[in-house]
Protein backbone atom coordinates (compact mmCIF):
# COMPACT_ATOMS: atom_id res chain seq x y z
CA UNK A 1 0.00 0.00 0.00
CA UNK A 2 1.29 3.69 -1.02
CA UNK A 3 1.62 6.32 1.50
CA UNK A 4 -0.23 9.70 1.07
CA UNK A 5 0.86 12.89 2.77
CA UNK A 6 -1.91 15.47 3.98
CA UNK A 7 -1.26 18.26 1.70
CA UNK A 8 -4.41 20.31 1.79
CA UNK A 9 -7.93 20.71 3.59
CA UNK A 10 -10.69 23.27 2.54
CA UNK A 11 -13.88 23.46 3.15
CA UNK A 12 -16.83 24.35 0.69
CA UNK A 13 -20.58 24.51 0.91
CA UNK A 14 -23.05 22.03 -0.03
CA UNK A 15 -25.57 23.69 -2.55
CA UNK A 16 -29.13 23.51 -2.92
CA UNK A 17 -28.29 22.59 -6.53
CA UNK A 18 -26.23 19.79 -5.49
CA UNK A 19 -29.26 17.27 -4.62
CA UNK A 20 -30.90 14.97 -6.94
CA UNK A 21 -34.45 13.94 -6.40
CA UNK A 22 -33.57 11.52 -4.18
CA UNK A 23 -33.29 14.27 -1.65
CA UNK A 24 -29.05 13.33 -1.28
CA UNK A 25 -25.94 14.72 -2.86
CA UNK A 26 -25.99 13.67 -6.26
CA UNK A 27 -22.16 11.39 -7.04
CA UNK A 28 -21.49 13.60 -9.81
CA UNK A 29 -21.23 16.15 -7.06
CA UNK A 30 -18.72 14.24 -5.35
CA UNK A 31 -16.27 14.49 -8.02
CA UNK A 32 -16.79 18.18 -8.45
CA UNK A 33 -15.47 18.84 -4.62
CA UNK A 34 -12.82 16.58 -5.46
CA UNK A 35 -11.88 18.93 -8.38
CA UNK A 36 -12.57 22.00 -6.37
CA UNK A 37 -10.56 20.93 -3.85
CA UNK A 38 -7.64 19.63 -6.24
CA UNK A 39 -7.54 23.10 -7.51
CA UNK A 40 -7.45 24.97 -4.30
CA UNK A 41 -4.25 23.25 -3.54
CA UNK A 42 -2.55 24.18 -7.08
CA UNK A 43 -3.77 27.23 -6.47
CA UNK A 44 -2.46 27.81 -3.63
CA UNK A 45 1.29 26.48 -5.11
CA UNK A 46 0.40 29.12 -7.97
CA UNK A 47 0.03 26.29 -10.04
CA UNK A 48 -3.53 25.95 -11.26
CA UNK A 49 -3.37 28.19 -14.33
CA UNK A 50 -1.59 27.44 -17.84
CA UNK A 51 0.07 31.33 -17.54
CA UNK A 52 2.81 31.55 -20.38
CA UNK A 53 4.41 27.93 -19.45
CA UNK A 54 1.74 26.24 -21.79
CA UNK A 55 1.93 22.78 -19.57
CA UNK A 56 -0.40 21.71 -16.28
CA UNK A 57 -2.38 19.34 -14.95
CA UNK A 58 -4.73 16.50 -16.67
CA UNK A 59 -6.66 13.84 -15.01
CA UNK A 60 -5.99 10.22 -16.44
CA UNK A 61 -8.43 8.52 -14.43
CA UNK A 62 -10.40 9.46 -11.09
CA UNK A 63 -12.79 7.18 -8.97
CA UNK A 64 -14.84 7.48 -5.39
CA UNK A 65 -16.25 5.27 -3.27
CA UNK A 66 -19.47 6.37 -1.55
CA UNK A 67 -20.15 5.55 2.01
CA UNK A 68 -22.59 8.18 3.35
CA UNK A 69 -24.90 10.49 1.80
CA UNK A 70 -25.39 13.90 1.97
CA UNK A 71 -27.54 16.30 1.94
CA UNK A 72 -28.07 19.97 1.98
CA UNK A 73 -27.61 22.22 3.76
CA UNK A 74 -23.90 21.76 5.16
CA UNK A 75 -20.22 22.12 4.28
CA UNK A 76 -18.25 19.21 2.97
CA UNK A 77 -14.59 19.21 4.46
CA UNK A 78 -12.08 17.19 2.08
CA UNK A 79 -8.52 16.16 3.09
CA UNK A 80 -6.22 16.27 -0.31
CA UNK A 81 -3.59 13.91 0.54
CA UNK A 82 -0.62 13.22 -1.98
CA UNK A 83 1.73 10.47 -2.88
CA UNK A 84 5.67 9.60 -4.33
CA UNK A 85 5.86 12.01 -6.80
CA UNK A 86 6.48 10.49 -10.27
CA UNK A 87 8.42 12.12 -13.22
CA UNK A 88 5.38 13.53 -14.85
CA UNK A 89 2.83 11.63 -12.48
CA UNK A 90 1.24 12.40 -9.28
CA UNK A 91 -1.44 10.05 -7.40
CA UNK A 92 -3.88 11.77 -5.24
CA UNK A 93 -6.30 10.71 -2.49
CA UNK A 94 -9.31 12.97 -1.03
CA UNK A 95 -11.23 12.03 2.12
CA UNK A 96 -14.82 13.58 2.04
CA UNK A 97 -16.84 14.55 5.35
CA UNK A 98 -19.24 16.90 6.65
CA UNK A 99 -17.84 19.81 8.29
CA UNK A 100 -19.76 19.44 11.51
CA UNK A 101 -19.24 15.69 11.70
CA UNK A 102 -15.66 15.44 10.77
CA UNK A 103 -15.33 12.00 12.73
CA UNK A 104 -17.23 10.60 10.12
CA UNK A 105 -16.10 9.51 6.58
CA UNK A 106 -18.78 9.87 3.99
CA UNK A 107 -16.70 9.25 0.59
CA UNK A 108 -13.25 8.69 -0.40
CA UNK A 109 -11.92 9.05 -3.66
CA UNK A 110 -8.36 9.24 -6.04
CA UNK A 111 -7.26 10.67 -9.31
CA UNK A 112 -4.67 10.22 -11.29
CA UNK A 113 -2.52 14.25 -12.03
CA UNK A 114 -0.71 14.00 -14.95
CA UNK A 115 1.70 17.02 -16.04
CA UNK A 116 1.32 17.81 -19.63
CA UNK A 117 2.61 20.25 -22.44
CA UNK A 118 -0.81 21.62 -23.79
CA UNK A 119 0.47 22.00 -27.37
CA UNK A 120 2.15 18.49 -27.64
CA UNK A 121 -0.29 16.79 -25.71
CA UNK A 122 2.79 14.76 -23.81
CA UNK A 123 3.56 14.68 -20.13
CA UNK A 124 6.09 16.91 -19.24
CA UNK A 125 7.99 16.91 -16.04
CA UNK A 126 5.99 17.87 -13.34
CA UNK A 127 7.32 21.92 -11.74
CA UNK A 128 9.77 21.90 -9.03
CA UNK A 129 7.46 23.46 -6.86
CA UNK A 130 4.87 20.84 -6.97
CA UNK A 131 7.94 18.11 -6.58
CA UNK A 132 9.19 20.21 -3.99
CA UNK A 133 5.92 20.28 -1.96
CA UNK A 134 4.69 16.81 -1.90
CA UNK A 135 8.37 15.37 -0.96
CA UNK A 136 8.32 18.42 1.43
CA UNK A 137 5.67 16.87 3.26
CA UNK A 138 6.68 12.97 3.51
CA UNK A 139 7.24 13.62 7.25
CA UNK A 140 3.73 14.41 8.11
CA UNK A 141 2.76 10.73 7.24
CA UNK A 142 -1.01 9.94 7.11
CA UNK A 143 -2.58 6.73 6.71
CA UNK A 144 -5.14 7.13 4.13
CA UNK A 145 -6.26 3.27 3.99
Amino acid sequence: MSDFQLVHTCTMPIRWGDMDAFGHVNNTNFFRYMEQARIEWLESLGLASVGDSGTGPVIVNAQMTFLKQLQYPGDVLCHTLAGQPGRSSLETHFELRRADDPATLVAQGSAKVVWVDYASGRSTPMPDTLRARVEGERPLKVDAA
